[in-house]
């Protein structure tokens, strides 16, 4: 995909139709793939005050996108370290939000923290 969006290649046979959008806070996630060819396909696209600044791409690869962060703890600064070594250590709270629907055969995984 990069060499067609840079120019690099001359092959225009592969149309970009995403089939689903949803959106989780500054991130995009757009879904679609190519039947012809086999590929399906998923971009994660942060975007800041209306401008897409960041794009990240997956061919072929089952997507899982998680909320990192423990809901009852408000802020970074409270993951601190435990005064003791005894102290229990409070499991990080990783629900999965999202994931992929159109890879139909074995593929790599991947996990997306947001």
């Amino acid at each position: 995909m990069m060499r067609l969006l840079t120019g690099a290649s001359s092959d225009q046979s592969f149309h970009f139709n995403p089939l689903s959008f949803t959106t989780f806070g500054s991130t995009v996630i757009a879904e679609g793939c190519d039947s012809a060819r086999s590929i399906s396909w998923v971009h994660a696209w942060t975007v800041t005050d209306g401008i897409i600044t960041q794009v990240r791409e997956y061919f072929n690869t089952s997507l899982t996108v998680t909320r990192l962060g423990n809901p009852n703890q408000s802020s970074p600064s409270a993951y601190k370290k435990p005064a003791s070594s005894t102290s229990e250590i409070t499991p990080v709270h990783c629900p999965s939000i999202w994931e992929s629907s159109l890879v139909g055969k074995s593929v790599p995984g991947l996990v997306l923290a947001i």
